[in-house]
């Protein structure tokens, strides 16, 4: 399979490189820049695309890579922090921006040699999204100039003879106009690539490699009833049958109803099913905890116990099946230099024993669209498939503060009460929409008395694949028919307020 290899060094866009790359139709994968070389090598890239970073590539601990790299052969592009490092490593010149006019940041209009092999599919002019405080001064040998900005002579520099390119801008974000062609021209045009990566071929090639790993082994999944496990169940269950056992364990920290709705949903497959009711376990280990990433490593720990006592009732199991997916792994930080936005249960948050021969995570690399699209290519119906995000540690973290019953239920009924208008509505490009139990109490009146009560956030974003968002623009009216009814017909909440936060700065999740 044809693959492009993404070196992170720190950016906030890697994730948005490797969905720009997967829409092209071409594979990718994104590894921590400190990647040994004989890994690189043995990855077998057909292309190397450098990210971002935050660090000066002149800086004695800023990162680096192995200049070899630049001798195996395949086009590499550097983006910002990538294009500065390709020209330092190479024999360029990085410095500074010596005043504050070169130092670009947001939208930029840039000029561009459409003459050049990377630029020649785009218009001479247009916008890109510059973040940087460093330029390079001097191109290495071999290099020309093919894009500049008003404070950035080398906005873009290629040798076309050994196939290196690099942008000072960025072109995986949808602030850079011409940046999806850009990318485009030089995944396929300049390296070649089939552009034929799809869920149809991954799906066979997923089913024999799971085949292949787990042969007559038993395989133990983790299943929420949520896209990812849904989509990770129907797979496993393609591949190996029988031998796939299903375990739901309803923490107790489920949106209202859900757990019942799971299980009359998957006890109908045919699948060895379970349910397990561990409500009190959770909440007992919970109790008193208000610090998310430590809310998130307790019930990552706990669902594995859970998980290791069922399959001893079942019998001998090797296998641990989770519904990961990439923006887990992304967010969860992928290497040494990358932050660390949240741990994922199911990643940053497993403990360090698990009592399993190994863990299969059959949509590791898979984005969130992608995995609606390998549901749709598995058969499972529209309805699951396009079931909006819902967080494996549950309504944990969408208490702030420590967690109780009472807690629980305001928030099951609130965000009911939300979830449902909105459907009911058909707000356009609702994608994710959730209430927020804060730990803010105000005050309020209500039949002429005071109260002081609890004060509900209400969240609701559209966005593509959940690596950026905006928040949707509800109705006024609307927000007021919802606040009415919550603060009516909700116990202990007399204050609701919208978050109209993006991503980023903001995470889709408050915790």
């Amino acid at each position: 399979m044809e693959k492009v290899l993404i070196l992170d060094f720190g950016s906030q866009y890697n994730q948005l490189i490797a969905r720009r790359t997967r829409e092209t139709g071409v594979y990718c994968e994104v590894k921590p820049f400190s990647l040994p070389y004989d890994q690189i090598v043995s990855f077998d890239p057909i292309a190397i695309i450098l990210s971002g970073g935050p660090s000066s590539v002149y800086e004695e601990k800023s990162p680096k890579i192995d200049k070899r790299i630049f001798e195996l052969g395949v086009p590499i592009l550097g983006i910002c922090y990538g294009a500065q490092l390709m020209a330092y490593t190479l024999g360029g010149k990085v410095v500074p921006a010596d005043d504050l006019a070169s130092r670009e940041y947001g939208r930029t209009e840039t000029e561009f040699d459409t003459n050049s092999s990377l630029f020649g599919m785009i218009t001479p002019k247009s916008i890109t999204w510059m973040s940087h405080g460093d330029s390079v001064e001097k191109l290495p040998e071999g290099f020309t100039a093919i894009a500049h900005s008003a404070g950035c002579p080398f906005a873009g520099f290629e040798d076309n003879t050994r196939r290196f390119y690099a942008v000072q801008f960025h072109p995986e974000v949808s602030h850079t106009q011409m940046g999806r062609e850009i990318l485009r021209t030089f995944l396929v045009n300049i390296a070649k690539a089939s552009a034929t990566w799809s869920m149809a071929n991954y799906k066979q090639t997923a089913i024999d490699t799971i085949r292949a790993k787990v042969k007559d082994g038993k395989a133990l999944l983790a299943l929420s009833g949520g896209v990812d496990s849904s989509v990770a169940a129907a797979l496993m269950s393609q591949a190996i049958g029988q031998n796939l056992t299903c375990v739901f364990v309803d923490h107790g920290l489920m949106r209202k109803d859900e757990g019942d709705q799971v299980e009359n949903i998957f006890s109908k497959y045919p699948i060895n099913f379970i349910r397990v009711n561990a409500g009190k376990l959770f909440l007992d280990k919970l109790a008193g905890v208000s610090e998310p990433e430590k809310k998130r490593k307790i019930i990552g720990e706990e669902f594995i116990r859970v998980f290791e006592k069922e399959s001893k009732k079942i019998g001998k199991v090797d296998f641990l099946v989770q519904g990961t997916i990439y923006p887990d792994v992304i967010e969860s930080g992928l290497g040494s230099n990358a932050a660390v936005i949240k741990s994922h249960h199911n990643v940053g948050g497993l403990p360090d024993y698990v009592d399993f021969k190994e863990i299969i995570e059959p949509l590791r690399f898979l984005f969130k669209d992608e995995v609606r699209q390998l549901g749709r290519e598995l058969g499972l119906p529209e309805y699951l498939v396009s079931r909006q995000p819902f967080p494996g540690p549950g309504l944990a973290i969408r208490i702030i503060g420590d967690i109780t019953e009472e807690k629980l239920e305001i928030l099951r009924e609130a965000d009911w009460i939300f979830r449902s208008e909105i459907e009911a509505t058909g707000v356009k490009d609702a994608n994710q929409y959730f209430a927020v139990l804060t730990d803010t109490r105000s005050v309020g009146v209500m039949g002429d008395g005071r109260t002081y009560e609890y004060t509900l956030a209400l969240r609701c974003v559209s966005t593509s694949d959940f690596m950026t968002a905006t928040f949707t623009r509800i109705p006024y009216e609307l927000l007021e028919k919802i606040s009415h009814r919550i603060v009516n017909e909700v116990p202990h909440i007399n204050r609701v307020v919208y978050d109209i936060t993006a991503k980023p700065p903001a995470t889709v999740e408050w915790e």
